[in-house]
């Protein structure tokens, strides 16, 4: 580390990066930035600069990097943002940046549940099958619009964002929320809505795992799209391994860091 405050950048988007970025705000040590790639239209408010939009992939990244004399970069992006996952791993050996990826644990599978483990959204538009079903699709906004290809099912659509149109069916209901959701609530909804069958992405974490123990308790099938691979780099399971990391400084070894 060098003379002054170390200049960190976050990769965010998720709940491990503004913990992160909570956690640091405020303290002399670090100069943190928080980028987010501009998804969502109304972000949560952060304590910490916060910039918004993409970089220009690996090359672009890399430049800013250097332009801001980045020393530490990390990588607390959404677990199926492999593209994003991939520029960060480039763009910090390109710089000469050290790199940690936050990663949360995948769901797993437990005693009740019924799963159908599927590689991609378009494998999980497959696996509702020919017969109309009432679906409980909570994948986010942009690859909603995968589903119109089913377009016999009814489907019940949860995202942070509006859809806008992205999923032309003619049996929708749509619900902005923004989690965590609890199992009891997610219980409530799905009988409500006659749900018969949930796709999900295997996202870990607390906040939305709620969907999952309520279909197990109801009962019902879960089309669960696995994660993406990324970057084989250092990484911790939250944001309390990347404030060993931080503080480790110069002598920081991710590979040896564990959660407490």
């Amino acid at each position: 580390m060098t003379g002054g405050a170390m200049r960190i950048l976050i990769l965010g988007g998720t709940g491990e990066a503004s913990t992160l970025a909570r956690a640091l705000a405020g303290r002399d040590a670090y100069s943190v930035t928080l980028s987010l790639a501009g998804r969502t239209a109304a972000p949560k408010a952060e304590p910490v600069p916060t910039r918004i939009g993409g970089f220009g992939g690996a090359e672009g990244l890399a430049a800013y990097l250097r332009r801001e004399n980045i020393e530490r970069l990390i990588d607390a992006t959404h677990p199926f943002a492999a593209i994003i996952s991939g520029n960060a791993a480039r763009a910090a050996e390109a710089a000469g940046v050290p790199l940690l990826a936050i990663r949360r644990p995948a769901w797993s599978r437990e005693p009740g549940d019924l799963w159908t483990e599927v590689a991609s959204v378009a494998e999980a538009v497959a696996a509702l099958g020919p017969r109309p079903r009432r679906v409980f699709l909570t994948i986010g906004r942009q690859e909603a619009g995968a589903f119109a290809a089913a377009p016999q099912h009814a489907y019940l659509a949860r995202t942070v964002e509006p859809l806008d149109g992205a999923l032309p069916v003619p049996h929708l209901i749509v619900i902005e929320a923004r989690g965590p959701f609890d199992a009891a609530a997610e219980a409530a909804l799905m009988r409500a809505n006659g749900t018969e069958i949930v796709v999900s992405k295997n996202s870990g974490g607390a906040a939305t795992y709620g969907k999952i123990a309520a279909a197990r308790s109801l009962g019902l099938p879960v089309v669960m799209v696995r994660r993406p691979e990324k970057p084989d780099v250092s990484s911790v399971s939250g944001a309390a391994g990347a404030l060993r990391w931080l503080d480790a400084g110069d002598h920081a070894e991710p590979a040896t860091l564990r959660e407490v």
